[in-house]
């Protein structure tokens, strides 16, 4: 009998997977505990259109990230932060102020848990944050830190 699995199934199968098993495996166990169901015309269309609207949304998605990523590209921060002499700064700048100062000057709205800083701004200068936009796509954000006044 074939089924389409609607969960994953271990050593079976992944969601939305068209699978052949045994008959008796099929209506004594996928079928009653809804981890699957019989692979009839209609069944498999659904399949098929179901995985064309995902598809579409993820080329959606994936658009809207390159978009992003060059709507940034030009674009950069300034945060401020306390320094002593020599340029030396007071704490470090986290992911955190950078969403926050994004937020504040450009009204961008960014995640903060999507920032790729290996090691917290401790210095001043002009420094390019990865930003993870989709798992295909990371843009460059420029930050700027510079000594308060």
């Amino acid at each position: 009998m074939k089924v389409i699995l609607l969960e994953d199934v271990r050593s079976l199968g992944k969601k939305g997977d068209l699978v052949k098993v045994n008959d008796g495996y099929a209506r004594n166990y996928i079928i009653p505990k809804k981890l699957g169901v019989e692979a009839t015309n209609k069944s498999i269309n659904d399949l098929k259109l179901k995985k064309a609207s995902e598809a579409k949304k993820a080329q959606e998605l994936y658009e809207a990230a390159l978009a992003f990523k060059e709507d940034v590209k030009d674009k950069s921060v300034t945060i401020p932060i306390r320094a002593g002499e020599g340029g030396r700064v007071f704490g470090s700048v986290s992911s955190k102020e950078i969403a926050s100062a994004w937020k504040e000057q450009l009204g961008i709205e960014i995640d903060k848990k999507k920032l790729v800083q290996e090691e917290a701004i401790k210095a001043l200068g002009v420094y390019n944050v990865p930003y993870r936009v989709h798992p295909k796509v990371t843009a460059e954000l420029k930050v700027r830190v510079v000594a308060a006044q």
